[in-house]
């Protein structure tokens, strides 16, 4: 479950129109929604108040293993319409599997004058949380510098770091202060880093191969016929059983001179078509003409993100398989490998969406999947056609070879969202349960 601050940064993104999917830290998101989602530990409570669009306050609490808790603040620029946890739709709220969005050039805001002067400014976000008892201090500031650039410097003052060496050296959370500077024009992103606790620099690329969706165009039906529609720059001639889609590689380098290390990872991902819904702005206006309505289709091909990472100086190489098998069903595998050691492992997951009772509506309403007898539903229709009790929430499940076993629930009872999970060691008879966890979060708006 995404933590109410998770939330509120999200949702920052969608109001400024920056694409926080087109990163290269993102690439493996698809298959990481399924296999590395968090577990929660012992008791944690959460409670949240947004009093208005632009300030938003946090409080959480630990009762177990350990006593302890924090207390967050929010602040934006621009109005954002963050939800209740009642009435926010669930999906927004949980790391999943979804065809991301194809890239694009992110647009500024339109220029405000006034009196013949630039009167308007650039978006930003303040974000601190004070952790009690300790007395550690998160702190994350945010800001749009052009439509294609972001800024961002992100903090920890931990006390306990200064008091001896020898918790550093066990590994315990220490002061540091991040720089970053994130660059996207839709077909390229770069994301330039320097941390300043152990003086390293780094640089993150991500390509995406194709043209560029221009934001005034609407989506072109992929289902159609080749005939009524243009080809596509980065779409190979059809094939029986062969998968369309898109194709995405990046590459990461970073160095610390105070640490005298260096290490360097590339990646490439393959994402079938038709992509996720796009943006609202990117979708027609719905059409009651039977030649709009027989033109869509259900998808040929099932939604499918299959990554390659490989880190050559760890001799690390990591390779998963994502889809999406049904409306409910998502499944998803992965294969490490060091070249090495020769130590291996092999991963499978999947999520399974419960739902109350069939329904007419689907809770997502993305383009490809709607029926051919419906015509397409913009964004906000389809927002506002949710039913809340549609979904009861979603399960989660992993396996490995290395015999570690994970199952969470998570869901909505009355106006809070619920998180459930344990960990187990199949390998151990002495403690076969290594971890088991209970998460409630309930926040307000207005």
């Amino acid at each position: 479950m995404h933590p109410f601050a998770s939330y509120v940064l999200r949702s920052y993104y969608r109001a400024t129109g920056w694409n926080e999917d087109n990163l290269y830290a993102n690439l493996t998101r698809s298959s990481n929604a399924i296999l590395d989602f968090s577990v929660p530990r012992g008791l944690h409570l959460s409670i949240s108040k947004a009093p208005n669009g632009l300030f938003n306050t946090s409080y959480s609490m630990n009762a177990m293993p350990s006593l302890n808790g924090s207390v967050g603040y929010i602040f934006t620029s621009c109005n954002l319409d963050v939800k209740s946890s009642g009435s926010v739709r669930f999906k927004d709220m949980v790391e999943r599997f979804k065809v991301y969005d194809q890239p694009r050039r992110p647009e500024g805001k339109e220029e405000e004058w006034l009196a013949g002067e630039r009167a308007d400014t650039r978006d930003y976000l303040l974000y601190g949380r004070l952790y009690l008892p300790t007395g550690r201090l998160d702190a994350l500031y945010s800001t749009r510098l052009s439509p294609t650039l972001q800024a961002l410097v992100a903090t920890i003052s931990d006390p306990r770091s200064s008091l001896s060496s020898e918790k550093r050296s066990r590994g315990d959370n220490v002061s540091n202060i991040m720089f970053s500077l994130q660059h996207d024009v839709g077909k390229w992103c770069s994301e330039y880093t320097y941390s300043a606790e152990d003086g390293m620099w780094g640089v993150r690329i991500l390509h995406n191969f194709g043209r560029l969706r221009n934001p005034t165009e609407p989506p072109e039906d992929l289902n159609s016929s080749p005939g009524t529609r243009p080809k596509r720059v980065d779409e190979e001639e059809a094939t029986g059983g062969g998968l369309k889609g898109r194709v995405s590689a990046g590459a990461e380098f970073y160095i610390s001179a105070k640490e005298r290390s260096a290490g360097v990872s590339t990646g490439i991902r393959f994402t079938t078509l038709p992509d996720a819904t796009p943006p609202s702005f990117q979708l027609p206006q719905p059409s009651s003409s039977p030649l709009a309505q027989s033109s869509r289709s259900p998808p040929s091909q099932p939604p499918t993100t299959i990554t390659a990472l490989f880190n050559p100086m760890m001799g690390h190489i990591s390779a998963a398989y994502a889809a999406r098998v049904s409306r409910d069903l998502s499944m998803c595998s992965r294969f490490d490998f060091n070249v090495y050691s020769y130590d291996s492992e092999w991963t499978m997951g999947a999520e399974w969406w419960m739902r109350r009772a069939a329904s007419k509506h689907e809770d997502e309403l993305e383009p490809s999947l709607i029926p051919p007898e419906q015509p397409p539903v913009p964004v906000q229709q389809a927002e506002s056609l949710d039913i809340p009790a549609d979904i009861r929430g979603v399960v989660k499940a992993r396996i490995s070879t290395n015999n570690n076993v994970s199952l969470m629930w998570e869901g909505r009872l009355k106006q809070m969202l619920v998180s459930l999970g344990f960990v187990s060691d199949l390998s151990s008879r002495s403690k076969p349960i290594k971890a088991i966890g209970l998460e409630l979060s309930y926040f307000s708006a207005g």
